[in-house]
């Protein structure tokens, strides 16, 4: 059985609301906080991957996000990105070429019989959906789930804190008046 009840608040958001469950401070901050940095990429992953990893890694450092032990996560993300950037080019051709065919049976007169790209004509005559399409779907929802590993949707932003320490320099001053300055 999982654990009962709501997710537990980060530090910051107990102290931006007052700490209300009147928590130990020391407490509050007793989070593992890995050391910042970006992972290095690894040699074979595809093309795309490189480029987004570049992209991301620099903003997740910037909040303090990404560590040497997100290798991994960062890996599938990327990999999950680059089939998700493959799969709608593909279908993006596919489509196009589905128009083609199309506007070529019509110039002569002819129905046109094939897929639209999205859906494509199987050998029986039945209609299934695109490979690329499937691929696309499935790509998306792994990206989505990597995003909310990161706290990089909306909603999952709540559920992540940084691993640089900025927070810690809320008590080394001691006083609220102190926090404000941050």
């Amino acid at each position: 059985m999982g654990q009962r009840g709501p997710k537990p608040m980060p530090a910051n958001v107990h102290l931006l609301r007052g700490n209300a469950s009147k928590k130990p401070v020391g407490s509050l901050f007793d989070e593992f906080r890995p050391e910042v940095e970006i992972p290095d990429y690894p040699s074979w992953i595809w093309p795309e991957a490189k480029k987004e990893w570049k992209r991301i890694a620099v903003e997740l450092e910037k909040y303090g996000l990404i560590s040497r032990l997100d290798r991994a996560a960062l890996v599938l993300y990327c990999q999950a990105w680059a089939k998700m950037v493959w799969a709608e080019r593909q279908l993006s051709r596919a489509m196009k070429l589905a128009e083609e065919a199309r506007a070529a049976a019509e110039a002569k007169g002819e129905e046109y019989a094939g897929g639209d790209g999205i859906m494509i004509k199987t050998a029986n005559g039945n209609f299934t959906y695109s490979h690329h399409w499937v691929v696309g779907r499935h790509a998306s929802a792994e990206v989505k789930r990597y995003l909310d590993l990161f706290g990089l949707s909306p909603s999952a932003r709540s559920r992540v804190s940084p691993s640089d320490n900025r927070q810690g320099k809320l008590f080394e001053e001691g006083t609220p008046d102190a926090w404000a300055k941050l």
